[in-house]
């Protein structure tokens, strides 16, 4: 009985990808931070760059969430997800920022 790649699912080449490209994208920004290669707000930008395309990463090729075949669920559910991460991320910010203009007076 032989199994073909279109019954076993994701294979081996598609994980391996998106684990060096997740390898990657998380030691540029520390290569950046370590060596000092730009200043402050380039690192920054090129942080959040990062952040973002590893995100997207996962989504491909740990996750398997394909924006053109999956179902609406799935991707209302990420997109509600996303949104509670921004309120908490947001909310937090706006608690620590509102607590430094309190403590500076």
């Amino acid at each position: 009985m032989q199994h073909t790649a279109s019954t076993q699912g994701p294979d081996l080449r598609a994980y391996l990808t998106g684990l060096v490209l997740a390898l990657i994208l998380t030691a540029i920004p520390f290569a950046l931070v370590y060596f000092k290669l730009l200043s402050t707000g380039p690192t920054v930008a090129a942080i959040v760059i990062a952040a973002i395309v590893q995100v997207l990463v996962h989504l491909r090729f740990f996750l398997h969430i394909d924006f053109r075949r999956t179902p609406k669920e799935n991707l209302l559910t990420l997109f509600f997800a996303c949104f509670l991460i921004m309120v908490m991320v947001g909310g937090s910010l706006w608690i620590m920022i509102d607590l430094h203009y309190r403590m500076a007076l």
